[in-house]
């Protein structure tokens, strides 16, 4: 007998550091140039997880690249969430006045300390793939959080972009089995080729 892997449990503000993003299943965050409209018509399967990230997230830790393309990062998860975000960035200098943003220049280890600070007890979000990956290397992600998008990129920016480095193994925070792979199955939706 098979059982269907649980959902994750409701996300809680409890101080952690959150790598979180809707992924791509071929593993991208954004698609060239930081292009996120392959997410218009997505959907996920609980109702109130927005909800639940606005009420939980205390401060938002991001790239320079990131906020140039978007750089109304202040006003996330559709203008509902409003608080601080850091800015990770080596020309803090050229970076345009913005009201809920701070820019950084520090190292990453740092960032997560004020950015913990900041969030009063909230979790921290990071927004980035190349500063988690560098988080991720130092041991500070508490937890990697994943939507999976049922869509293929091809290109873009990817979740974990490592060459030569050496593989990262995870724990399954949501089932019995910490090890369980998870199985997905999906079908291509036709299009019309002489459109």
């Amino acid at each position: 007998m098979t059982t269907a892997l649980p959902d994750t449990e409701p996300r809680t503000a409890s101080g952690k550091v959150l790598w979180h993003f809707t992924m791509s299943l071929d593993g991208f965050i954004a698609g060239p140039n930081h292009a996120m409209g392959w997410m218009n018509g997505i959907t996920n399967s609980r109702p109130n997880i927005i909800q639940e990230y606005i009420e939980t997230t205390g401060a938002v830790l991001g790239g320079r690249d990131g906020f140039d393309a978007f750089p109304d990062a202040d006003s996330t998860y559709d203008g509902t969430w409003h608080g601080t975000v850091f800015i990770l960035t080596h020309h803090p200098e050229d970076a345009p006045p913005t009201p809920s943003t701070t820019f950084l220049n520090c190292d990453v280890a740092e960032a997560v300390r004020i950015g913990l600070e900041a969030a009063g007890g909230k979790n921290l979000e990071v927004l980035s793939a190349s500063i988690g990956r560098q988080l991720l290397e130092l041991g500070l992600i508490d937890e990697i959080d994943l939507h999976i998008a049922p869509v293929l990129l091809g290109d873009g920016i990817r979740l974990f972009d490592n060459p030569g480095g050496s593989p990262v193994r995870l724990e399954l925070l949501n089932g019995d089995n910490p090890s369980t792979e998870i199985n997905v199955r999906y079908r291509p939706i036709p299009t019309d080729r002489h459109s």
